[in-house]
């Protein structure tokens, strides 16, 4: 089973493609964001995640089409790009904050380990980058 981030990634790879817009937004949906359980992404991008959903679900089907096509099908070619740009905008939120995460949890690294493993001090790195010369006369 896939987590969100990983529809939601194959979700915008889905809208990369080359074909038109609506086909590529319909197989967005069907493939990845359908499988999306909204209850798993953060209290912030839920709203948006369901606005997303509702707009790509609101039309009433006709007969040998679901709510996806039948939406997609009412569309204009600008609601059909604005709906892509929230999927796309969902994905990138939902990245930077797995990474944020990712970087708070991991563990920091001393920073004489990082530099020859010489074992001198044992500072731990901050999160300001260290800056080296790059002229012998400042050295």
């Amino acid at each position: 089973m896939s987590t969100a981030l990983e529809q939601l990634e194959s979700a915008a790879l889905s809208l990369a493609r080359s074909a038109p817009i609506k086909e590529r937004l319909a197989d967005a949906y069907r493939n990845h964001l359908a499988l999306v359980n909204a209850d798993e992404l953060p209290a912030a991008l839920r709203a948006e995640f369901r606005a997303c959903h509702d707009a790509l679900t609101r039309e009433r089907p006709l007969r040998g089409e679901d709510a996806v096509r039948a939406t997609v099908r009412k569309m204009s070619g600008q609601q059909a790009d604005e709906v892509a740009c929230s999927v796309v905008r969902l994905f990138a939120a939902l990245a930077r904050q797995a990474a944020a995460e990712a970087a708070l949890a991991a563990p920091q690294m001393p920073d004489a380990a990082l530099a020859n493993g010489s074992g001198g001090a044992r500072v731990l790195r901050k999160s300001v980058p260290q800056v080296i010369s790059l002229y012998a006369a400042e050295a």
